[in-house]
């Protein structure tokens, strides 16, 4: 099993930034990708960013250019650096792990970290 403890959500005015970490532990051999996802109130849950082992990075449309996903492997923690925040981004922000695990498929996920985003 792996364990995700995300971090840095926030209260912050549209145009400024926050970091989300997202610290892994346990099964960690097992992990060929991490990312975020949030969901919005109302809304179902969307793809933010995620990144894979080899280095592939994919971002939903409406955060290309404004959010970035980075990952320090020495410290199995995956970071997301969002600038430019605008009140739309609000919503409660995941970390996910995901990768094949022995016999079975890796499928991890924190416990959600808030993103508010005040116009």
């Amino acid at each position: 099993q792996v364990q995700l403890v995300e971090s840095g959500g926030g209260l912050v005015q549209a145009g400024g930034s926050l970091r989300l970490s997202c610290a892994a532990s346990g099964q960690t051999i097992c992990i060929s990708a991490m990312g975020w996802y949030r969901q919005a109130p109302g809304r179902e849950r969307e793809l933010v960013a995620t990144l894979a082992n080899s280095g592939s990075v994919n971002y939903v449309d409406s955060v290309k250019d404004r959010f970035t996903i980075s990952r320090e492997n020495a410290k199995n923690t995956v970071y997301l650096q969002m600038n430019s925040l605008k009140p739309e981004d609000t919503a409660v922000y995941y970390c996910g792990a995901w990768g094949p695990c022995g016999r079975n498929a890796l499928d991890a996920w924190g416990q959600g970290t808030l993103v508010t985003v005040s116009s």
